[in-house]
């Protein structure tokens, strides 16, 4: 695993998310419509709901911003109800990439995320092609020039929370858990004011894989620059050392 890797992923993601703020809201307010659907408006009783308000703090989505999102969700009643859907497929020299979808109109998204891999050299798999070689983790991320606490310290609040691991980078701090123990210990680190840079529970790769080639590096990045723009896509997760 490599959290200094991810944490300059999550940078990049933010500078382009900063010019636009708008696919992030419409993408979190989706999840959250699904979250409060599913199991109500309290994220004390919706473990669903409360990762994604996490998720949504740690993209700088205003506190009445969520707020409003759970209640227009609460109160909707013939809102549009959208499903999730998830797409496994390859990218360039066998690269594994898992696309995760909320839409309310299935034959589009699939058509969509289609066209972004064929567009890459890319192709799409049956169910299950390629999460086996993913694991389900809680992965919460701090930004060491945004953590006043010591290495250790933190690497014992985490720990005593719940923790699987704690691994130290050169600009950050990676923290795992096992999803069900994510909210315990994201929930601690909020109490002890540590700022976090990302915070969700996601799909890390069990090994990466390297590209050599400049058009094998060419087609993946289009493929996730295609699936980024697409707001039916939620997540992307792949295993590409970049």
């Amino acid at each position: 695993m490599s959290g200094h890797s991810k944490f300059a992923n999550i940078k990049h993601k933010k500078e382009k998310n900063d010019a636009a703020k708008g696919k992030i809201f419409t993408m979190i307010g989706r999840e959250i419509a699904v979250a409060v659907k599913e199991g109500g408006p309290d994220p004390s009783n919706n473990f669903k709901l409360a990762q994604v308000i996490a998720k949504a703090k740690a993209n700088n989505v205003p506190n009445d911003t969520i707020e409003r999102g759970i209640k227009k969700a609460a109160g909707e009643g013939g809102s549009v109800n959208y499903e999730t859907a998830t797409y496994e497929g390859y990218g360039p020299s066998g690269t594994a990439i898992i696309v995760k979808c909320l839409t309310d109109n299935k034959n589009r998204t699939a058509a969509n995320v289609r066209n972004c891999f064929t567009k890459g050299q890319g192709s799409i798999g049956t169910q299950g092609c390629v999460s086996y070689m993913f694991d389900e983790k809680g992965q919460i991320i701090i930004d060491k020039e945004e953590c006043d606490m010591d290495a250790d310290d933190l690497m014992m609040l985490a720990l005593d929370a719940g923790a699987e691991d704690f691994a130290e980078e050169e600009d950050s701090f990676e923290v795992i858990t096992a999803p069900e123990d994510f909210e315990a210990v994201r929930s601690a680190l909020e109490e002890a004011k540590i700022a976090m840079a990302s915070a969700e529970v996601t799909m890390i790769p069990q090994t990466y894989v390297s590209l050599t080639e400049e058009a094998d590096i060419i087609n993946i990045g289009r493929i996730l620059d295609l699936l980024d723009d697409d707001d039916d896509v939620q997540e992307v997760y792949h295993n590409w050392e970049e």
